[in-house]
């Protein structure tokens, strides 16, 4: 079978080959998937670069979330568990970690709904503790992380502000339902979200991005708001000031999604039922826009990780890609 590897850190474009291997053979408690979508995500280029809290022996083949196929012709969602990930045509998953993919969705929603979507789910309602009528600040709002966020804070009943940069990802964030856009190369965030808000400021901000996104949302939080802090896509990690915390009255929040799989896999499941409400009812659809083949896949990774795309990218095979 084709399974794209990494046979030594750095950039994706540059370090993802396409090779030819043997399938894997599952062992015990493992189920053998057909592929028919695999998402990318932020992680996979960490991956790539060796900059990922999970370092798998080289070679490895990224992809941590995909849709796949049992031998039975069920419809799943998994994660792969690395060094074999889900940029290859088969893959070997946990059978306890399989969870059946929404009808409503096809295979490259499918795919996208799972560890964006969790992530949100678990950052906004058990970290924030988010409350109908309030107001949720959403950092790069056009992307995979932050689209799955304001699709779920609207569903929650909140108004949602959304950060981005550029024309085109504020075209794409008003489609997902914000009801303020606010463009960060033009515009100023915190005078923005102050005049928004009355001068309160936002009850939560769901911060993917580190950085300036984080100084300027200690900025601009309310009174007793919360700050879930999801990853650092610029590459800067902040240092925070607890002064400023403490005189402010704001929470700082850690969201390490993975940690629920080991700490409480019953959540995980829930969480995934309660997602697939949402999806029948129409209130949450992962944005895809793009669908690439798999002899693409190095260079679409490579374009997130640059930060050039909007929604999800996701790899399905030759002649579904669009």
């Amino acid at each position: 079978m084709q399974a794209w590897r990494v046979h030594e850190n750095g950039e994706p474009g540059e370090v993802m080959r396409l090779d030819e291997v043997d399938r894997p053979t599952p062992g015990e408690g493992q189920l053998l998937l057909r592929v028919r979508a695999a998402n990318i995500n932020f992680p996979d280029a960490l991956l790539c670069r060796g900059q990922y809290q999970v370092r798998p022996p080289l070679p490895f083949t990224p992809g941590v979330e995909i849709c796949g196929e049992t031998q039975d012709g069920r419809r799943v969602i998994a994660t792969p568990a690395l060094p074999h990930g889900g940029f290859a045509e088969y893959v070997v998953v946990d059978a306890a970690t399989v969870l059946p993919a929404p009808e409503p969705l096809d295979d490259a929603e499918a795919a996208a709904l799972h560890i964006g979507y969790q992530t949100g789910w678990f950052g906004l309602h058990r970290r924030a503790r988010i409350q109908a009528g309030e107001t949720l600040l959403v950092h790069a709002a056009a992307g995979g992380v932050g689209s799955a966020a304001v699709q779920l804070g609207k569903a929650a009943g909140a108004t949602v502000i959304g950060v981005v940069g550029g024309p085109d990802k504020a075209r794409v964030a008003r489609e997902l339902g914000c009801d303020l856009v606010i463009d960060r190369r033009t515009e100023d965030i915190v005078a923005k979200v102050k005049e928004a808000t009355g001068g309160r400021g936002a009850d939560v901000v769901y911060d993917p991005v580190g950085g300036d996104a984080y100084a300027k949302s200690v900025k601009c939080v309310a009174f007793e708001g919360r700050i879930v802090v999801v990853g650092f896509a610029s590459g800067e990690i902040p240092s925070p000031g607890l002064n400023h915390a403490l005189v402010k009255n704001y929470a700082i929040l850690g969201l390490h999604w993975g940690l629920y799989n080991t700490k409480d896999p019953g959540a995980i499941l829930a969480c995934h039922e309660e997602l697939t409400k949402l999806a029948a009812e129409g209130a949450v659809k992962p944005l895809v826009s793009e669908r690439v083949a798999m002899k693409d896949a190095a260079d679409a990774v490579q374009r997130v990780a640059d930060g050039t795309t909007t929604g999800r990218v996701v790899v399905v095979p030759e002649g579904a890609a669009r």
